[in-house]
């Protein structure tokens, strides 16, 4: 109950402050891992705003720190369920919505820096982000059609309360207990590193500019450049060069670009009427 009480209580807060300033808001209460109230939110965003969303953001995350090798079931379906269920949650529910809409819109998705750099402490998000990507990456292609743009923001450090998502009060009792490191120790540390990230309105400008210029990745940090560089360079580097097998390499692009022309069209329904071609 406490809880809610939070919530309830940081949901009218933010409105108070959206309406101090002249914007037309409505907040609704939603656990994005219950589909039911997914949908029932979507039909109250319909019914309040005439519509559903042109501009649709799945941000909610979660985190927990400690050993992989303690990581018990309860963490990965709690942090996998918040993390990469809320995303699918969120673009099964909106996504059809909005193509029926037939309006330009655009989808922007949370991820993280830590999809491309995973680390051993925080194994379970990294995986969840991860998938994250690659799911906007394919909405990407699907959606261009529809005129409907796709980005995946990839914050590293950012100036959030996500420390506080380790507290019990935000993991239901039926996930058990945690093999990570969940104390207030643990707690006053992330917050130690994280008052040192990145003001939000700072990432909203560069998610702004990012849905103007319809990027898919969003990641302003030039610190994490090399690091992403030195990443990829290796996963490239393990790929065999095309002189290695030349001749049997060919023979498979060649099956695939055939099948790709051929019977892969029996997996894509046609295009809409009057349906876009993403040159942006």
């Amino acid at each position: 109950m406490q809880a809610l009480a939070r919530l309830r209580s940081s949901v009218a807060q933010a409105l108070a402050k959206l309406k101090a300033e002249g914007i037309v808001a409505h907040g609704i209460r939603l656990d994005i891992t219950d589909r039911t109230a997914y949908a029932a939110a979507a039909d109250e965003v319909e019914r309040v705003h005439g519509g559903p969303p042109t501009l649709l953001f799945n941000t909610a995350g979660v985190n927990s720190f400690g050993p992989l090798e303690n990581a018990t079931y309860g963490d990965f379906d709690w942090l996998l369920g918040v993390n990469l269920g809320g995303v699918v949650n969120g673009m099964v529910t909106f996504v059809p919505r909005m193509i029926a809409a037939k309006r330009p819109a655009h989808v922007v998705t949370t991820a993280s820096v830590g999809a491309f750099l995973p680390s051993n402490i925080a194994a379970p998000y990294s995986a969840a982000k991860a998938a994250v990507v690659s799911l906007m990456e394919a909405y990407r292609l699907a959606l261009a059609k529809y005129d409907i743009g796709v980005s995946v923001r990839c914050p590293a450090n950012i100036k959030s309360n996500i420390a506080e998502a380790t507290r019990t009060r935000t993991r239901d009792a039926r996930f058990g207990a945690t093999g990570f490191i969940d104390n207030e120790q643990s707690i006053a540390s992330l917050h130690s590193i994280y008052r040192h990230g990145m003001e939000p309105m700072e990432l909203a400008g560069h998610v702004k500019r990012a849905i103007e210029e319809n990027q898919l990745y969003i990641i302003p940090y030039p610190e994490t450049q090399a690091q992403l560089r030195q990443h990829f360079d290796a996963i490239v580097a393990a790929v065999l060069p095309m002189e290695a097998d030349a001749e049997v390499a060919a023979k498979r692009v060649k099956a695939l670009q055939d099948w790709i022309a051929g019977d892969a069209k029996v997996f894509m329904p046609p295009p809409p009427a009057g349906a876009t071609t993403d040159k942006r």
